[in-house]
């Protein structure tokens, strides 16, 4: 169905574009589509008039039943128009109401030529731009609405922004903390761990000279690029004094650390002093050696850049004071090592020299510790002319021990004066030393032998048994049950035990510091003993029993450490050729000690 007008002047405008807003209000377009059309078709209406001539509108609305369609507007030029080019106008929009149109055709649209009538529909045909501009001033309110949402969004958004830019920051400066605190605590680990480290150096060494030498390799270059150890009581008077740093000097007569640099330390607990004018480029730190009376001395070091740390240097007079006080150990140790051995040496006497029978002794001291011992051995003879040959060890090491077994030495002659039996001799012994040092034990070994008898007559108190070569090479250990230790609270007799010696026979007296190893035990110890004295013939102890000694010495202690005294009496019945000869040692590795 269409409907046409045709368009010359101003009133035809007017009453074609009023007809089609009636006319599509009858076919249902929506109102804002209407005001669309409108406006469309009145800017199209006033170029057309604009360009003069005559203009033919043209309006198709789609057949009832055909649903939802659409209305198609058509505004093309007269004849001499389109031959001048110019082009049609056409839209469509659309019809969802065609069912509205009646069946007979469109609904009256016409308007009359009467200005109050175009007037008054004119004024109609706006009720659409009316509603259109409702529409808009609501969808603006509704922007505005959305327009304030999105600016809180935004000021929600810049908010967590800002939160999270603080909690960034903030866990930004916790993670640096806890490396910091983690990297100090692994510099504190590693600081904790040399301190241990180097203690353990300085106090395994009971040489005050070997731990004065061991500071320079423990702190340099780590800790110090140089290292000065000033004792006082090692002035070397044949050169006169070396000259010391100023903060050397006061920290020996304070007794506090010193810092002598052009620039103040920050050290704690240390005094800043001027430079050294010795050398005035070098900071020095003076650290004094305290011991448990007086200082030993002050350790001067430099730092190994151009200062040092405060926790290092904390460290550093830490491992100072325990550098003073193992030398401080170390010396009294020294001094008790000395006095030991003083009177361990004057108390074992010269071998007698018998008629029949050689003798021969070594005494080595321990090489670990305080290496003065109880071990002691002894010959002398009885009124009756009988030979006592006696081997012990007292328990402990230094100065006390050394005194105990000189007591039971002299306490041992005196009671062989009376006479007696090896098993009676230490079964006195026993009660001697219980009753004397309730608290102190030993074990010994004596061994007796008569002019003219074949038999050797011998008792042990819980000491290693006696190891017998015989003239044939063959070799006997002799364990014979023996006692117990010397000193234990316990009352026992000691009985004697006798074996028969034929000429060429050697009998090896010892101490455990010999035989026993702590890996090992003591048994496999003695064994190899045996082996070694079985491997001697008769005339080579004849002959040279001193340096058979020390042939049995060699094997047994092939290793140079020794953490107890070694103690060998050797007792050699002379072969049928005669007795030999006793010859006096000599040097000091295999002599038996005066």
């Amino acid at each position: 169905m269409t409907r046409t007008w045709q368009i010359s002047t101003v009133t035809d405008a007017a009453r074609a574009r009023i007809a089609v807003a009636r006319l599509a209000t009858a076919c249902g377009v929506l109102a804002l589509d209407r005001a669309r059309l409108a406006t469309d078709l009145g800017a199209r209406l006033r170029q057309c008039l604009a360009k003069g001539g005559t203009w033919r509108l043209a309006l198709q609305v789609p057949a009832p039943g055909d649903g939802e369609g659409l209305l198609h507007l058509a505004l093309t030029p007269d004849r001499e128009a389109s031959a001048a080019g110019e082009p049609p106008w056409r839209t469509s929009v659309a019809c969802p109401e065609t069912g509205q149109v009646p069946d007979g055709g469109l609904p009256d649209a016409d308007v009359p030529d009467d200005p109050a009538v175009l007037a008054e529909a004119l004024l109609g045909a706006d009720e659409d731009t009316v509603l259109t501009l409702e529409k808009l001033a609501e969808q603006e309110e509704l922007v505005a609405f959305h327009r304030e949402e999105l600016h809180q969004t935004n000021q929600g958004v810049l908010a967590l922004h800002a939160e999270l830019d603080a909690a960034g920051r903030a866990q930004r400066k916790a993670f640096a903390a806890e490396r910091r605190a983690r990297t100090e605590a692994e510099d504190a680990r590693h600081r904790l761990t040399f301190l241990a480290d180097a203690s353990a150096a300085l106090n395994a060494s009971l040489n005050h000279e070997e731990i004065v030498r061991r500071l320079p390799d423990l702190l340099v270059p780590r800790y110090a690029a140089g290292v000065d150890v000033w004792l006082f009581d090692q002035e070397d008077d044949r050169h006169g004094s070396a000259p010391h740093p100023a903060a050397a000097v006061l920290a020996a007569r304070t007794g506090r650390p010193q810092y002598a640099a052009d620039h103040p330390g920050g050290l704690p607990g240390v005094d800043d002093q001027p430079p050294s004018a010795l050398n005035p480029k070098r900071p020095l730190l003076c650290v004094p050696l305290l011991a448990r009376r007086a200082p030993l001395g002050v350790l001067t070091l430099s730092p190994p850049g151009e200062r040092w740390d405060p926790d290092d240097a904390v460290m550093l007079i830490e491992l100072t004071r325990r550098a003073g006080i193992a030398l401080d150990n170390a010396r009294r140790f020294e001094h008790n090592r000395d006095i030991a051995e003083t009177l361990q040496r004057a108390l074992l006497t010269d071998l007698p020299a018998t008629p029949g029978l050689a003798l021969a002794a070594r005494y080595l001291p321990a090489t670990h510790g305080l290496n003065i011992g109880g071990d002691w051995y002894d010959a002398f003879r009885q009124p009756d002319g009988s030979l006592i040959t006696v081997i012990g060890d007292v328990t402990g090491h230094g100065l006390h021990a050394a005194v105990m077994m000189s007591q039971l030495r002299t306490a041992l002659r005196a009671y062989a004066v009376d006479g007696g039996s090896p098993g009676q001799l230490l079964t006195r012994l026993h009660m001697f030393l219980h009753h004397l040092q309730p608290d102190l034990y030993a074990t010994a070994v004596i061994a007796r032998f008569r002019p003219g008898d074949p038999t050797l007559t011998w008792a042990a108190a819980g000491h290693p048994p006696p190891v017998l070569r015989l003239p044939d090479g063959r070799v006997r250990i002799l364990d014979a049950k023996p006692g117990a230790m010397l000193g234990i609270p316990l009352r026992q007799e000691i009985g004697d035990h006798t074996v028969r010696l034929a000429p060429g026979s050697t009998l090896a007296l010892y101490t455990d510091g010999l035989v026993e190893r702590r890996a090992q035990g003591i048994d496999p110890g003695i064994q190899r003993l045996a082996a070694a004295l079985g491997s001697f013939g008769s005339e080579e102890l004849d002959t040279d029993l001193e340096g058979s000694a020390d042939r049995i010495l060699d094997p047994l202690l092939s290793d140079s450490e020794r953490d107890d005294d070694v103690c060998l009496l050797l007792s050699h019945v002379a072969g049928t050729a005669g007795p030999p000869a006793v010859r006096l040692p000599s040097g000091a590795a295999s002599r038996p000690l005066p």
